[in-house]
């Protein structure tokens, strides 16, 4: 997390996926797995007792709680714990309880794919950064969706996601906009540039100003090998 919040893969490589690879060997989803993971981890860690509790062992018995509140997951992994007789519970086991917590609160997904929708943190960890921005759902799941945004894809649930009500026609626009400030993102270049990305990921209307669209395009510019 920390590599990847302070960009300290940038002396080394232009993106956080790439360093992964190559430091680590890590396909491009398994960094944010284990992120996930070590948040799941440090709730859990919060309310039980290492000395008296049974904690994860491993990133996949934790990966079906990653989507739910923190609240949600300490009463999963206990009801776990108790169902594998007080041993460390096979990640089946905590996906099993997972479905169940999900059902009691289950809420249809009406979202659609190529819908432009906005991040709310609230209170989950896992999006801090993200809060305000806007994404485009590419795969809609059961429980939540996950969206692409300027700096990669994100798995969301559905209380963290609010529609702009876009029209398709400006859902089109938005995916094309995504798709220019990605490219440029990625090329790593200087933060202050950056920061002006990021803050076209935060627009709250399907469309660049005259001014935004020429410092884009300048970008764009840039970039060409």
């Amino acid at each position: 997390m920390e590599l990847r919040d302070r960009r300290l893969y940038r002396s080394t490589h232009k993106t956080f996926e790439e360093y992964c690879k190559e430091r680590f060997g890590y396909s491009r989803r398994q960094p944010y797995l284990l992120m996930d993971a070590a948040v799941v981890f440090d709730n859990l860690l919060e309310k039980c007792d290492p000395l008296d509790q049974v904690l994860p062992t491993n990133e996949r018995q934790v990966r079906p709680m990653t989507k739910l509140e923190p609240q949600e997951q300490q009463e999963v992994w206990l009801r776990a714990v108790e169902l594998a007789g007080g041993k460390v519970p096979t990640g089946k086991i905590v996906k099993d309880v997972v479905q169940r917590i999900m059902e009691r609160t289950k809420v249809p997904n009406t979202y659609q794919i190529g819908e432009v929708c906005q991040i709310l943190v609230k209170d989950n960890p896992e999006l801090r950064g993200k809060g305000g921005c806007w994404g485009i759902v590419n795969h809609v799941g059961e429980f939540s969706c996950t969206v692409r945004t300027w700096d990669g894809e994100y798995t969301v649930g559905l209380q963290h996601l609010k529609s702009y009500n876009y029209l398709p026609a400006e859902c089109e626009q938005m995916q094309v906009i995504c798709d220019r400030i990605s490219r440029v993102y990625s090329s790593g270049l200087e933060e202050s540039v950056q920061r002006f990305l990021e803050m076209l990921g935060k627009l709250n209307r399907a469309y660049l100003t005259d001014l935004e669209e020429k410092l884009l395009s300048l970008l764009e510019l840039e970039i060409i090998p």
